[in-house]
């Protein structure tokens, strides 16, 4: 079984809970997962990192790792 190197070692998941999202943001998010073929999850962590991203290339944000 392969080993991660102890320099490489994965971030900590944390836990998200969000109450009274419209039910139109849920259906359009499942759309657009489904459309790239992934999670809700993965789609979600795909749009918030490519907005991260932006406003690092804009300056708003300090650049990440």
């Amino acid at each position: 079984m392969p080993t991660m190197p102890k320099d490489k070692e994965p971030e900590e998941a944390g836990v998200w809970n969000f109450r009274e999202v419209p039910r139109d943001a849920i259906v359009k998010a499942k759309i657009g997962a489904a459309l790239e073929g992934l999670s809700v999850k993965a789609y979600i962590i795909k749009l918030v990192g490519a907005h991260w991203q932006d406003l690092e290339r804009k300056g708003i944000l300090p650049k990440g790792k």
